[in-house]
């Protein structure tokens, strides 16, 4: 299959891209761009046990979304219910890493507020590492694809901020399957797409002035980290994360290994900015366009690269059909032992971090 056979091969793309940039910046995650340099010089592969890696929540919230789509793909308040119900569960076994925002907003959800008012004042990059996959299953429905990502979006996160993070991710995720795009588009459409998902908030419209001079400038993704004042890296506040993974998709369009080095090499959030920016170049390029040294080095169960590529051939039926689907199975009662295991292995992982070279 070739990455023209929508929609299949780009939801493929999009999944097992956001586990490679999930897998590859989750051991440099919170370090500098420098630290990461001394610690792991400048190949980006995975490297958490062994020469392996696993996937965060980045992914696993990925899949809930994609899950729930199934389930629902024509009612943004039963998928809503689901993915509440999907994060509870989640939260009860024992994930290694959460967001605070995210945290109080299960935690919100278990004492039974209702999904749309679960989410909390948060502006965290939550909502943008989840929602490209909305963004491709309603590529060519705009009214459905707002009203699903309004929904994943108000279920942990109510900053207006956080909205327009999540709409940008969505809307670029819908434009890449729409158009079939597998090379840079022009710059003008490029800017125009980013101003319709702020256009009344000063401050983003600022950010994408700033984007848009750097490509006239022909800036490097650092160079606009730099601009941005993310030299220390990208921070888990998604008006930092955003405009760096979409400058960086524009940029090295069409190429996945350069779109994806180029946002870890920035330091700080890589899990998420990785995943992100893999769901964008995955979709672009589809997974046969995605490094096969990458995409082997994945090590991890239940949630697995088959059971992405499983969740990606439903959902490519759900889009055609619009019928909804079961969502695909997996054995989840071993999740909490798997959690357990993974939590060792970051904390080894994070002593390791404390040696030199510094």
């Amino acid at each position: 299959m070739g990455v023209s056979d929508l929609p299949a091969a780009r939801l493929h793309g999009l999944l097992v891209g956001t586990a490679v940039g999930d897998t590859l910046g989750l051991p440099a995650e919170g370090l500098s761009r420098q630290r990461i340099r001394r610690l792991f010089g400048r190949r980006w592969r995975q490297r958490l046990v062994f020469g392996y890696g696993m996937v965060s929540d980045d992914t696993e919230h990925t899949v809930f979304v994609a899950q729930s789509l199934l389930r629902h793909p024509a009612s943004p308040e039963r998928f809503a219910r689901r993915l509440g119900w999907c994060l509870r569960g989640w939260l009860l076994s024992l994930p290694a890493g959460i967001g605070f925002a995210t945290l109080r907003a299960i935690s919100k959800l278990w004492l039974g507020f209702p999904p749309d008012r679960s989410g909390v004042y948060s502006a965290g990059n939550g909502p943008a590492m989840r929602v490209a996959v909305i963004g491709a299953c309603f590529a060519t429905d705009p009214n459905q694809r707002a009203a699903y990502v309004a929904a994943s979006t108000r279920l942990t996160h109510t900053d207006p901020k956080a909205l327009i993070g999540a709409t940008v991710i969505a809307e670029l995720a819908a434009w890449i399957v729409r158009d079939r795009l597998t090379e840079q588009p022009a710059l003008e459409a490029f800017v125009a797409l980013l101003r319709s998902c702020g256009p009344k908030d000063r401050k983003w419209l600022a950010t994408v002035d700033a984007i848009a001079q750097a490509a006239r400038d022909d800036a490097t993704v650092l160079e606009l980290a730099d601009r941005l004042g993310l030299a220390r890296g990208v921070t888990g506040y998604i008006h930092h994360t955003v405009p760096v993974v979409a400058y960086a998709w524009f940029r090295h369009c069409g190429d996945f290994r350069r779109t994806l080095t180029a946002v870890l090499d920035c330091g700080g959030d890589t899990d998420t900015t990785g995943a992100i920016v893999g769901a964008l170049a995955g979709a672009t390029v589809g997974a046969a366009g995605i490094p096969t040294e990458w995409r082997s080095r994945i090590a991890d169960w239940p949630r697995s690269l088959s059971l992405l590529e499983s969740i990606a051939d439903r959902l490519a039926m759900v889009a055609i059909t619009g019928h909804s689907a079961a969502p695909v199975r997996y054995f989840w009662p071993a999740i909490p032992l798997r959690n357990l295991v993974f939590l060792l292995i970051v904390l080894a992982h994070g002593f390791r971090r404390l040696l030199p070279p510094y």
